[in-house]
């Protein structure tokens, strides 16, 4: 124990040394997270601003201490300074770090910090060399198409990330269209995440890209697509590229404007598909029909889905009762949920049957019946799915 003290009192000593150096003030939050941390072996080193206590929020200058830091501290392979002030400049300071062959980062964590487009680029060019860093969260940083196009750049060259979240980050048509093109080659990244980017055209020309891509590419095993305003059609054009995939196990398509026919092309690919697990469909318009055709597609023999969110899809008594019938018969399908549509009565015995005759977990729905003067009713319970399934552990194992 004592030794681990002294390294961790030692990356702090570092930080104390290098804060006189460069005459930058000392941030007491970090010195006393980097005082508190004793781990043997590696570690993430977690300075989130959005912690529950008042925190000082990392500047510029406090990343550029803490990438020195991190130089002579191998130990340190994550790193997690989400929601902080955070700009182009202490961007460029962890590209720089991440440039050095002696890096030992394998995740970063930048959400919601005020990350523009040369910041995006910085990082975007150290890992067209960089061989250690799997997972790199972007998330909520404003850097627009130009930094969208640069990430898509770096996508056909790098092989060692797996993991990409450019989620709210106003990513418009080129750059969406761009990170599509670029998976048609890269054969390393496993999980992409482009939810809520700002598309100004109505043809849907990223989904094309897409779906494309979907043909060929063998590696990606998770694809967020939330808030994209995916239409029918587009829907339609994804399902071409979804039917000859062989590797995609999760896919998002919460908060989209698929109605029936587009649960109808999705219905198609579960009826082929022998690899997707997963599907969150929450918040669109499928109702009754376009629920009637998942669960026709779920009653398909070797029909591989797992788990389906459909909360929120105007779907009423004769949907939920098919989705219910679904689950009863399929036993590969373990989760559903479906809290926000109309919960009849007829719909409340049905799932209160799955659930006390233990083909429906509680812990793997969103709803629990209750009975109040005889009538049986379903109450929400706050779960949902899982939000990833790729993930780079404590310990940078991929899963």
């Amino acid at each position: 124990m004592a030794a681990d003290t002294n390294a961790i009192k030692t990356f702090g000593a570092f930080y104390q040394e290098f804060c006189v150096q460069l005459k930058i003030n000392i941030n007491k939050d970090v010195l006393e997270i980097l005082e508190k941390t004793f781990k043997s072996g590696t570690f993430t080193l977690h300075l989130p601003g959005n912690g529950g206590r008042r925190a000082q929020r990392l500047e510029d200058e406090d990343v550029l201490v803490l990438s020195k830091c991190l130089q002579n501290d191998g130990r340190v392979t994550g790193l997690d300074v989400s929601y902080n002030n955070i700009s182009d400049g202490g961007a460029k300071h962890l590209a720089d770090a991440l440039q050095l062959s002696s890096s030992a980062l394998k995740s970063l964590n930048l959400k919601f910090n005020n990350i523009q487009a040369d910041g995006a680029e910085f990082l975007a060019n150290s890992l067209k060399s960089n061989s250690s860093l799997l997972s790199l969260s972007l998330s909520g940083n404003q850097f627009g198409d130009r930094g969208g196009v640069s990430m898509s750049r770096m996508l056909q060259v790098n092989s060692t990330l797996r993991m990409l979240q450019l989620s709210d980050c106003n990513l418009a048509d080129r750059s969406v269209a761009a990170l599509g093109a670029a998976l048609n080659r890269n054969t390393a990244l496993q999980a992409l995440d482009i939810s809520r980017p700002l598309l100004f055209s109505r043809q849907e020309e990223w989904a094309v890209h897409f779906s494309q891509m979907l043909t060929v590419n063998c590696s990606l095993l998770e694809l967020h697509l939330g808030r994209m305003g995916l239409t029918d059609s587009g829907m339609e054009t994804l399902a071409e590229g979804l039917t000859q995939n062989r590797s995609l196990r999760y896919l998002d398509l919460r908060c989209n404007r698929v109605t029936r026919d587009g649960a109808r092309h999705l219905a198609e690919v579960l009826k082929q598909s022998r690899t997707l697990e997963i599907i969150d469909l929450s918040s669109n318009r499928i109702e009754d029909e376009g629920a009637a055709h998942l669960s026709e597609a779920m009653a398909t023999p070797g029909c591989s889905l797992k788990e389906l969110s459909v909360c929120r899809n105007c779907i009423r008594t004769e949907g939920l009762l098919s989705l219910a019938q679904a689950v009863k018969h399929n036993q590969s399908l373990t989760h559903i949920y479906v809290w926000g549509n109309r919960l009849d009565e007829p719909v409340c015995q049905a799932f209160s049957e799955l659930i006390s005759s233990g083909r429906l977990l509680p812990e793997h729905t969103d709803v629990s019946p209750y009975q109040v003067d005889g009538r049986l009713f379903l109450a929400q319970v706050f779960q949902g799915l899982r939000k990833q399934i790729c993930c780079v552990d404590r310990d940078h194992k991929r899963t």
